[in-house]
């Protein structure tokens, strides 16, 4: 009965609307009164899911990846990836696809990597004569890595829930992220062949390309920092996302001279309102986590995947992967990790998969989702940049989709590809 009410309620709240942490901390509610347990438990349970040292590091790497964007470092990537790809067929498709990689590598933030690639490259792809749908979905499909490379605000999400290493996650993330970028900026390239869309410049030459990088690489050199310094022995992940703003705060004020104390204010309320949402999903999720442990439902289904996959882990991670793009197209990354995760964490070790692993999965299709209608936030970032109809859009991101499902298979069945990194650097 208490599973009944606590599931078809979320999905009733769902439905109507209703923001995903309410909707969680709602449900949860209900069940409580059904249960019969004091409501005093709802507060209790809310305070200690966010009483955790590593959880910590959300709030300042999304204020690291806001210092950057203000501080000069988007338009620097743009020019440097420009540089390297703009010469090419289809060359402003191709700048956007490798930028978004590298601004993925200092915003951890799928949508705020789409705002800050679009934002630059969408106007002069206008200008170009791209095709505007084509265009709004290769600005959305260009911030489908922003999850995926470290840092990754979803990651430290998960390492939290499952208890695993959250630096062993950012280095699960390298090969999915690069594999996924260098399959689009391919489909980009045959695409814009078949359009037509030739490239009007040239090849600027390597010395060119060597001096766009010195200008880009104080941003680039963020996730060096970060994962240096955690597998260095010299700080945690929490103390490296403060080490992140405070090295996005010397290269903005002192290197590039593009942040101003007067964008202090406007970065600090983006971040705290990033923040606070975030982690008020955390809280309502955490309730929601506690009560479907405390019915044993994660023990349920992994009895009921166990019977219908036949104990086979291929056919396991195929019906996850199909659960988890469905979800991904209805609910953000964040809160589907946050429900998620506590159920599908204790059905993965029944069958012996490396939480590391299937944490990288999780987010992989996280990604996906953020590019899949209806919900997909990127496609919302982009038609706000654009003014392009997001059902415009939709048609024009379906070749990305397909793409990007093979590269999640490859993903799956080929489990070197996220553990390669793990298992020779990680904990």
């Amino acid at each position: 009965m208490i599973p009944s009410i606590l599931f078809s309620s979320l999905l009733i709240f769902l439905l109507l609307r209703v923001p995903i942490a309410a909707a969680l901390g709602l449900s949860t509610a209900l069940a409580v009164l059904q249960a019969d347990l004091p409501l005093t438990l709802i507060v209790q349970r809310m305070v200690v899911s966010n009483d955790s040292f590593p959880l910590m590091a959300i709030p300042f790497f999304i204020l690291a990846g806001n210092v950057m964007t203000y501080g000069g470092v988007s338009r620097r990537i743009v020019a440097f990836a420009d540089t390297l790809v703009g010469w090419m067929t289809g060359g402003l498709g191709l700048v956007a696809t490798v930028s978004g990689v590298f601004f993925s590598a200092i915003s951890g933030s799928s949508a705020a990597t789409t705002a800050a690639v679009g934002s630059v490259l969408f106007p002069e792809m206008e200008k170009r004569g791209y095709d505007r749908s084509f265009s709004a979905a290769i600005v959305a499909a260009a911030g489908e890595t922003g999850i995926i490379i470290p840092p990754s605000v979803v990651m430290v999400v998960y390492g939290v829930i499952a208890g695993v290493s959250i630096g062993d996650m950012f280095l699960g993330g390298f090969g999915p992220g690069l594999l996924m970028g260098l399959s689009m900026t391919v489909l980009i390239y045959v695409l814009s062949r078949k359009k037509g869309l030739q490239s009007t410049s040239k090849f600027v030459g390597f010395k060119q390309v060597a001096k766009s990088f010195s200008s880009a690489i104080w941003g680039l050199l963020m996730p060096v920092i970060i994962l240096g310094g955690i597998y260095g022995g010299i700080f945690t992940p929490t103390e490296a996302a403060v080490v992140a703003v405070l090295w996005g705060v010397f290269v903005g004020f002192f290197i590039y001279k593009d942040l101003k104390p007067a964008d202090l204010p406007k970065i600090l309320k983006k971040s705290a309102v990033g923040a606070a949402v975030i982690m008020f999903i955390m809280n309502a999720a955490g309730l929601f986590s506690w009560i479907i442990t405390s019915e044993q439902i994660p023990h349920k289904l992994a009895e009921s995947f166990v019977a219908i996959s036949g104990g086979s882990e291929i056919i396991f991670l195929m019906l996850i992967n199909v659960l988890l793009l469905i979800t991904g197209t209805m609910i953000n990354a964040s809160a589907a990790i946050t429900i998620l995760a506590p159920i599908l964490v204790p059905v993965a070790m029944t069958f012996n998969i490396d939480l590391v692993f299937f944490g990288v999965l999780m987010v992989v299709n996280m990604a996906i989702g953020c590019i899949t209608p209806p919900v997909g936030v990127d496609l919302f970032v982009a038609t706000t940049i654009s003014g392009v109809p997001i059902e415009k859009i939709a048609k024009s991101i379906f070749p990305f989709l397909i793409v990007l499902i093979v590269d999640l298979l490859l993903i799956t069945y080929v489990q070197d590809i996220v553990m390669w990194l793990p298992n020779m650097f990680g904990a």
